[in-house]
């Protein structure tokens, strides 16, 4: 930690807590640096200037180019030779032109009788082995631009996401403030995807257009500048046109990527914080919240849609405009005798193929700005460089450091409130290898000191170096999604151990966590140290997670050890046992300790207690103890067990947090099914797992049934693509019509020039018409279709129970990134590819039709080839599906990665992980890269045998049409007819397919988000079903509670549990960490059912009740709280029942009660202050007193308290002990507890051990048992 990121923070509130401005995340980067410039112009440049730069971010003007920032000198060769073999294939189309116009002239002079049947034949003969030369160059030409460029995307867009992770994680801890870790996840999954898109084969197949457009006007300009220029004359307009309206394309698609990202962080939160979500019914309400962002960048995205529609629309406008002046200019040229009729053709047919050569264009344009946008953000964060940079080489490193810290007239600021000093020149002295203990009120600035090591400046130390020389053990132990063994590893990370042979780092391991007293735990579960603890470790108690965290910190033997609370989640056996090891552990090393717990720190050197920011006391503990009304005598007094009868205390809970699996194990995780699957119907059944797989036919038609209220938009969409895709046969008739006319003399000529110019212009009005409205209603009922799958997904996910979170696949992080991703792609069955889609279908059948009413021989050999290409197709699709498939699982798990790690900044920053994740999240990046490569190598295979296959129907049509037109069965009108029908049937059945990757993508994701949707739980939310009640008397009894986690069902919890608690008890659940208390909230809470016997409230199996009305009934407050990313009062409101209104007189009421008031109205924006993701601008103590003012907003009939007070400090905890005795009044309270003194008053106390009731009574019944509560108390005295 650096001197000069904690001097000045821009994150935290002035006094006891922090703040950031609303709305965290990057796209209001520039609101929340004007807030912060309004805050600080008070403030002296110097810390003005470090507030600033710790959340600024310079905003990216960089281009399209930058995406490829990241190519090797590898990926520049296979691009440029991609680039090459695009040419060939796009110089290989224009070559067709002089063909045609030496076919016109020798079918013209074979009708004229101007050369024999033998001539002609020759020379046809000759013109179809040209044909076949050209398909063996567009076999190889069209595999290497599309392997190439497909290779190369991959191999980019990995390095894009590993550099921005890696950017990321080296940012300052002030940037988290504002970037959550559900925007991380949407940038580096969906963002980087459509970079991806916009720098693969898309790429090169542009390219190709474009040579194609450049040759095929270069021979027209060849053949005829005149005729040519003039045509040219409409190109500005296409161009223009392009441009204006891919501005604003642009500009949309950046608000539509910036509401989803924030709608990802709504969501990652959400996942993440789950248990609180269902304990208080806010599902609907999370629900609205996400809404609400995706209703945002829906509205945006009907605008884009419609600007879409209209450009394609006016392009190919604008494209066949050229045609109807091309033929009628042409038409004037051949009157006038300067051109033949071949020729005409020749520059005709070579303005026809670039002009459908730069209408290919313009849909990857919109892909390549939108790969422009998504960068933007992304490239942001690459090209900032930290105030406080974790990858400077810069600093000091000192041989051998000592452990001397010290502290010189240190004033410390919070930008929120500038005109308050939080550390208020303090100044102290930590001598090398002592305790200091520093004690005192929440917020008063405890946490915030250092200054110098060992004689230097922090600042002039190497930051990775400092940090590495001490370990932290923090309120709130953060642990990694992986075993035992490798969390504790961690902490070897950067020290001399971390490369040490397997042996010994496991040797070093074991002993760390002996001396935590975590062993004994870790080998009674089935895969001891192997041991998965789940994300964020809640496979754990809170205990258990504690005392893994205390194992890692103290693996490497640091000089400096940092314990923030470091054994609040502890028993009252395993506090002890920790603590003396803690104070084993401290000797010959610095350590400084922050303690609520004052008995943790009756050993420590040196007690300073602070109060405001200030220094009032120093000195050993029977120093500070004589002075019996100083501050420090006080809060010991505060603290000592009574164990007479005195005022009830209150009760609260202290234990292992989360007691979700202590015993689960990483292959029991990943071999079990996921309990959402209900055993009602065998059809549901299969659905809900996910083995199942849906055909395409039912996944269409229940697409269609979810997009159904946008039938009428996707009727006059299916018309508009029918209209669309009949120009291009339309186009084939007005074609042969035109060669026909070359034919006749001048005055016929010039009558048809007229007439069929004005026929092109029916076609163009067509053509816009069909492609304007086919974009607008397809994009539309794409962006609904988007949003409402979206929105019902997020939905499905937050009405499963429990267990399906607690499967290791369905972390926030791939939760987060599969809503971002699959809901967009879904889209593909009713979006914008629907509409292409069926316009190609349109073509291809209307083609056809023309084809076989016009010439039926000729179109029935020349469609001989064209199942081939639909077998092709096929394939490709098939193949696709295989590779999005495996990509797709293998993205959601790196971004867990990627999730975590932003999640657990903080840690990860304690720990100097961030290469750690780095290379796992690269690792977990090898199998998509991999098989992006066959992708690459195999797929474009199928790919290049299409565009082969056209030149081989171009050949086969001219060589068969040429005997037709020898029998007198065929004139020029006919044969070009058919071959120009037929050529654009073959191209659309071709093109159709180069949408494989959509339609796979729609496909994969359909599956997975259906399956999602139509899966139902075991304990559903959603359901009426079950007795109400209206009031609840609160008379809860366990009765033979047998309990298994379903992820772990061979290990029992819960053993025969007998336990009543009568209405308006007060009952404490006491015992070691494990032995299943936290189970029982949770049983309590319905978030499990029982595997036999019963709970019951008021005499009802909580089986028969109906769920949302039972948790009506009930608060929780847990040990770790979890608060949201809204504003204080938001949060607060979080806890009322679904139909209470509450005034802020109520809300003022409990926050009083809660002893968080004082301090709420103290903050710049009072009640309507946010408190940043997952509460990440308050302190532990206030973060619980929020929580607890959210439980009792609702005026529960059952409290339950899950160590409420734990993170509170002495002098708020007697305030809030007091708030919580006088609210447990008239209502049952359940609480656990590690600190005897929350609950010696309590009416009932059941010690629980291996899942049963030990012993019950009062505090003096079991005092006087002398058993296992007594021996607990002795301990904790």
């Amino acid at each position: 930690m650096s001197a000069n990121e904690e001097i000045v923070k821009p994150s935290r509130l002035s006094g006891e807590g922090m703040i950031t401005p609303k709305n965290h995340n990057s796209s209001t980067v520039i609101q929340i640096e004007k807030e912060v410039q309004e805050l600080t112009k008070e403030l002296d440049p110097i810390h003005e200037k470090i507030i600033n730069d710790q959340i600024h971010i310079e905003d990216d003007k960089s281009s399209y180019w930058q995406l490829y920032s990241f190519a090797t000198k590898r990926d520049w060769i296979l691009m440029g030779i991609g680039l090459i073999f695009a040419f060939a294939a796009g110089a290989a189309i224009p070559a067709i032109a002089p063909v045609f116009e030496k076919m016109v002239d020798y079918l013209t002079k074979y009708q004229n009788k101007q050369i024999t049947e033998e001539e002609f034949l020759d020379n046809i003969n000759y013109f179809v082995l040209f044909f076949v030369y050209l398909a063996i160059l567009a076999l190889v030409s069209n595999y290497f631009l599309m392997a190439c460029w497909a290779a190369t995307g991959e191999r980019i867009t990995r390095k894009i996401r590993e550099n921005y992770l890696h950017a990321v994680l080296r940012q300052n801890i002030a940037y988290f403030d504002k970037l959550g870790a559900g925007e991380v996840t949407t940038r580096i999954t969906n963002d980087t995807h459509l970079i991806q898109n916009g720098i693969s084969e898309k790429v090169s197949m542009s390219f190709s257009h474009l040579a194609q457009f450049v040759i095929a006007f270069a021979i027209a300009f060849s053949k005829s500048w005149k005729m040519t220029l003039v045509i040219c004359g409409l190109f500005p307009l296409i161009t223009i046109n392009g441009s204006i309206f891919n501005k604003f394309i642009a500009k949309y698609k950046v608000k539509i990527l910036d509401y989803c990202s924030q709608a990802a962080v709504i969501a990652e939160e959400t996942f993440s914080t789950i248990r609180t979500s269902i304990a208080f019914s806010q599902q609907k309400n999370l629900s609205k919240n996400y809404d609400a962002k995706l209703e945002r960048a829906k509205s945006i995205g009907v605008k884009t849609s419609a600007l879409n529609g209209l450009c394609l629309g006016t392009i190919n406008f604008f494209v066949y405009l050229t045609y109807a002046l091309a033929f009628w200019y042409g038409s004037t040229l051949i009157i006038s005798g300067e051109l033949t009729p071949g020729t005409v053709i020749n520059v005709f047919f070579s303005v026809l193929i670039g002009s459908y050569a730069l209408g290919n264009v313009m849909p990857d344009i919109v892909a390549f700005n939108t790969a422009q946008v998504a960068g933007k953000k992304i490239f942001e964060t690459i090209n900032r460089i930290p105030p406080i940079d974790i990858e400077s080489k810069e600093g000091n490193e000192l041989d051998q450091i000592e452990g001397r810290i010290q502290l010189k007239n240190i004033s410390f600021i919070y930008p929120s409130r500038p005109e308050i000093k939080t550390l208020k020149n303090v100044s102290l002295d930590i001598e090398p290898g002592t305790t200091v203990a520093l004690v005192g009120s929440s917020g008063s600035g405890k946490s915030n000191g250092e200054i110098l090591v060992d004689g230097h400046d922090i600042k002039g130390f190497n930051l990775k170096w400092l940090r590495r020389q001490m370990s932290l053990v923090s309120q709130e132990p953060v642990l990694f999604n992986t075993s035992i063994a490798e969390n504790v590893s961690h902490g070897l990370i950067g020290s001399a151990y971390e490369n040490v042979d397997p042996d010994k780092k496991h040797e070093m391991i074991v002993q760390a966590c002996k001396m935590a007293n975590a062993h004994d735990f870790i080998m009674k579960l089935p895969d001891k140290y192997e041991t998965n603890v789940g994300e964020r470790g809640f496979l754990l108690s809170g205990g258990q997670k504690q005392r893994i965290a205390i194992a890692r910190a103290i693996v490497k033997d640091p000089k400096i050890l940092l314990l923030d609370e470091a054994t609040s989640a502890l028993d009252t056996k395993s506090e002890g046992i920790v603590q003396d090891a803690l104070d084993k552990a401290s000797k010959n090393r610095t350590t400084v300790v922050i303690a609520h717990r004052l008995s943790t720190i009756r050993n420590a050197t040196k007690i300073v207690v602070m109060s405001n920011g200030e220094i009032i006391e120093t000195g050993t503990h029977d120093e500070l103890i004589q002075e019996q009304e100083g501050p420090y005598s006080k809060l010991v007094a505060a603290q000592k067990i009574q164990q007479q009868n005195e005022e009830r205390s209150n009760k609260d809970i202290s234990e292992e947090g989360i007691a979700l699996s202590k015993v689960i194990s990483n292959k029991s995780i990943m071999s079990t099914k996921s309990s959402c699957i209900v055993n009602e119907l065998n059809d549901i059944e299969k659905r809900a797992n996910l083995d199942y797989q849906y055909t395409t036919w039912e996944l269409i038609k229940k697409v269609a049934k979810i997009n159904r209220p946008e039938w009428y938009l996707m009727i006059m969409g299916f018309f508009a693509s029918i209209v669309s895709g009949m120009t291009y046969p339309l186009f084939a008739f007005i074609y042969g019509k035109v060669i026909n006319s070359f034919s006749k003399p001048v005055v016929e000529l010039r009558e048809d020039a007229t007439f069929w110019s004005l026929m092109f212009l029916v076609v163009a009005a067509l053509a816009m018409f069909g492609t304007f409205v086919q974009g607008l209603f397809f994009g539309i009922s794409g962006e609904k279709l988007a949003l409402r799958i979206r929105s019902m997904s997020f939905a499905a996910l937050l009405r499963k129970d429990i267990s399906f979170f607690d499967e290791e696949k369905n972390n926030a992080g791939s939760l987060t990134s599969a809503l971002s991703t699959s809901a967009t792609e879904i889209s593909g069955f009713a979006g914008a590819t629907l509409g292409i889609i069926l316009q190609i279908i349109s073509t291809l059948i209307s083609g056809t039709i023309v084809a076989l009413i016009i010439g039926w021989k000729l179109a029935l050999i020349s469609m001989t080839m064209i199942p081939f290409l639909m077998l092709g197709g096929f394939y490709r699709i098939k193949m696709m599906s295989g590779f999005q498939a495996k990509t797709l699982k293998a993205h959601e798990r790196s971004a867990q990665v990627a999730c975590e790690g932003t999640a657990n900044i903080r840690t990860v920053a304690s720990l100097t992980r961030e290469n750690d994740i780095l290379k796992l999240y690269s690792q977990m990046l090898d199998e998509p890269l991999k098989e992006g490569y066959k992708n690459a190598i195999f797929g474009s295979v199928t790919f290049a045998l299409t565009s082969c296959t056209n030149y081989l129907v171009e050949a086969m049509i001219f060589w068969y049409g040429a005997h037709l037109f020898v029998y007198g069965e065929y004139n020029l009108f006919k044969f070009f007819t058919v071959f120009m029908a037929v050529i654009f049937g073959a191209i659309s059945s071709g093109r159709i397919f180069a949408y494989a990757t959509n339609i796979t993508r729609a496909k994969i994701s359909a599956e997975s988000l259906i399956s999602l949707i139509e899966s139902l739980p075991s304990i559903d939310t959603w359901s009426h079903n079950g007795k109400k009640i209206d009031v609840a008397k609160g008379h809860i009894k366990f009765s033979k509670v047998h309990f298994n986690y379903p992820t772990r069902p061979d290990v029992p919890v819960l053993r025969g549990l007998n336990l009543e608690i009568k209405p308006g008890q007060f009952a404490a659940l006491v015992g070691p960490s494990g032995c299943g208390k936290s189970t029982m909230i949770g049983l309590t809470e319905r978030f499990y059912d029982v595997s036999s016997g019963s709970v019951e409230l008021d005499g009802n199996d909580l089986k028969t009740l109906n769920i949302n009305n039972l948790r009506e009934h009930i608060s929780l407050v847990s040990q770790e709280p979890s608060l949201y990313n809204m504003t204080i009062k938001e949060n607060i409101i979080f806890g009322c029942k679904p139909n209470q209104k509450p005034t802020q007189e109520d809300i003022e009421r409990v926050c009083n009660e809660a002893n968080i008031h004082e301090f709420i109205i103290s903050l710049p924006n009072g009640y309507d202050t946010h408190v940043g993701n997952k509460g990440s601008q308050l302190s532990g103590g206030q973060k619980q007193r929020i929580a607890i003012a959210r439980a009792l907003i609702r005026n529960p009939k059952i409290l339950l308290l899950d160590e409420a007070t734990s993170a509170l400090d002495t002098e708020s905890e007697k305030i809030v002990q007091k708030a919580l005795d006088k609210a447990s009044e008239g209502r049952t309270t359940l609480a656990i507890a590690h600190r005897l003194s929350t609950i010696q008053h309590a009416d009932i106390i059941f010690v629980i051990k291996d899942g049963k009731v030990a012993e019950e009574g009062t505090h003096q019944e079991l005092l006087a048992k002398k058993g296992i509560y007594h021996m607990m108390v002795q301990e904790q005295k």
